[in-house]
């Protein structure tokens, strides 16, 4: 079981649990209003809005928010989870640390992916399901030259969480086989249901973040009063919840009272997260998907009288309904296996699973919960294929480094030893070392072969016959989407990449519109 896990908000008067609820939110809600809304924005939709727009530069002051936000929400029993605040506060870690070491654009996305994945590798302590949570969930991508990093955030984070807690699974059932039909049914039963309320769930989040107009103050006040209200009569639905999960896996609760935790902690957790409460969603997540469990396996003891283990199908209705809401049914099944280290519940899993995740996708229409939020943000995620191909590259990797830097002036005199070296572009600077323009060195050969020049006279590269692109200047550190942009932005045709050493910007390569072409066609 998840050892250490006990909440017992149970143990608390209703009043208590009232006030506890209400003063949190106010403190949570007038100290974050605060902020401007940029600063406000935390949790795994934040990151990956950070992924999207600013090539992800996650910033401290968010994580700060996040981390103390987070905290005091979970303490005073906020119906959330800490899986989101940990994502958040790991990917924002590894943004820095690559920040701080000048990576570039390219590898600081993986740089994010591997903060993701340690999160939530040691969170649950299942390295695999980190990795593939990841790619699946927030990357939404399995790019090869990722994978090692990952793994390696992933398996020393897991280490460090093993070596001051323990190496235990998160959750230890016994071994266990399906023998009859009635399971195999309710399986798929079990599915359709979950597949059915992961929808409802995902509707109900984004129909309380309609109320994103109203102060965030008031919202997160509302979130608490309705965690609160509900809290008067189930008080298990504060907090995370995980010692719940342990009653419901060891202890027959009963259908009826497995149904009012469902109701209750879909509706107060929905609140939270739509209201904009700094918890996570992951936790609630896996409680909804434990309580459908609980009922399968009450159903099958108490009516059909057949000898089975709740705790087997609580944590197939977890992983489930983990499967279902995050649209990422590979990272819930990764998660299933090593969080039981039982390999008994493989194929059951991939039968539920997959049906709860097709019935909310194909049936409800459904994307994951982080997509549907960052669309009501107007944010296309994932980006086109064609974005995330080119924001996998460098403009390192394709700027050309034959090219010679030169004044807007230059003497007759000088074009032979300029030419003798054969650059394959010039970039040409005004008095100031203001970039004008990009030229072809064969434009300066055409022009000194075909004018009878005095030795000492003047050449103007701006004036002169040829094709000179216009162009601009960007760092050694953006991504080659980040130039395609810039093309868009500016019409120019050529860019100058530049490293900044000293204060002073340096020129290191070339590239034209046609080599971004060239790349596409190439690598298409």
């Amino acid at each position: 079981m998840l050892a250490g896990e006990v909440e017992n908000f149970e143990q608390l008067s209703a009043a208590t649990r009232v006030a506890l609820l209400i003063g949190s939110a106010l403190l949570i809600g007038l100290a974050l209003n605060r902020y401007r809304p940029g600063a406000r924005r935390v949790g795994v939709v934040h990151v990956m809005e950070r992924l999207t727009l600013h090539q992800g530069k996650l910033p401290l002051k968010n994580a700060v928010i996040q981390f103390f936000g987070g905290a005091l929400a979970l303490i005073a029993g906020q119906s959330g989870g800490r899986e989101g605040p940990a994502i958040h506060l790991g990917a924002t870690a590894a943004s820095l640390l690559g920040q701080a070491s000048k990576l570039p654009n390219n590898s600081l996305r993986t740089m994010v992916a591997c903060g993701t994945a340690a999160a939530i590798a040691s969170s649950f302590n299942t390295p695999i399901a980190g990795v593939i949570f990841a790619l699946e969930v927030v990357m939404m991508e399995y790019a090869i030259a990722s994978f090692i990093p990952i793994i390696v955030a992933a398996v020393t984070s897991t280490l460090i969480t093993r070596f001051f807690f323990g190496a235990d699974p998160a959750f230890i059932i016994d071994p266990f086989h399906l023998y009859t039909s009635f399971e195999i049914f309710y399986l798929v039963l079990g599915g359709i249901l979950i597949g059915c309320i992961s929808a409802a769930y995902v509707q109900l989040i984004q129909l309380f973040a309609r109320l994103s107009l109203q102060p965030l103050w008031l919202r997160i006040a509302l979130a608490g009063a309705i965690t609160a209200t509900v809290a008067i009569f189930i008080p298990e639905v504060m907090g995370v919840g995980y010692d719940t999960v342990d009653r419901i896996m060891i202890t027959d609760l009963g259908v009826l009272f497995l149904v009012a935790l469902l109701i209750g902690k879909t509706i107060t957790s929905a609140a939270a997260v739509g209201l904009g409460m700094p918890v996570g969603l992951i936790g609630p997540t896996l409680f909804m998907g434990a309580t459908v469990g609980g009922m399968l396996g009450s159903i099958l003891i108490n009516w059909h009288g057949i000898d089975t283990s709740i705790g087997f199908f609580v944590i197939l209705g977890m992983c489930a309904m983990m499967g279902a809401v995050l649209q990422a049914p590979l990272a819930a099944l990764m998660a299933v296996m090593e969080m039981t280290a039982n390999t008994d519940f493989i194929l059951p899993a991939m039968v539920i699973i997959v049906i709860a995740t097709l019935v909310s996708s194909q049936v409800f229409g459904q994307r994951s919960v982080f997509i549907t939020t960052l669309n009501t943000l107007g944010l296309q995620y994932p980006p086109s294929p064609v974005t995330l191909h080119l924001q996998r590259v460098g403009v390192t990797a394709l700027m050309d480094t034959s090219f010679l830097p030169l004044s807007s002036t230059i003497s007759a005199t000088d074009v032979p030893a300029i030419l003798n070296k054969n650059p394959n572009w010039l970039v040409i600077e005004d008095e100031d070392s203001i970039l004008n323009a990009v030229l072809n060195p064969s434009d300066l050969d055409a022009f000194f072969k075909g004018h009878e020049l005095a030795e000492n006279e003047t050449i103007r590269l701006m004036q002169i016959p040829g094709q000179r692109m216009d162009a601009v200047a960007i760092g050694s550190e953006a991504t080659v989407m980040q130039l395609h942009d810039v093309f868009e932005k500016t019409q120019a045709e050529a860019c100058c990449v530049t490293q900044t050493t000293n204060n002073i910007a340096i020129v290191v390569g070339v590239i034209t519109k046609n080599h971004i072409e060239n790349y596409r066609n190439t690598t298409s």
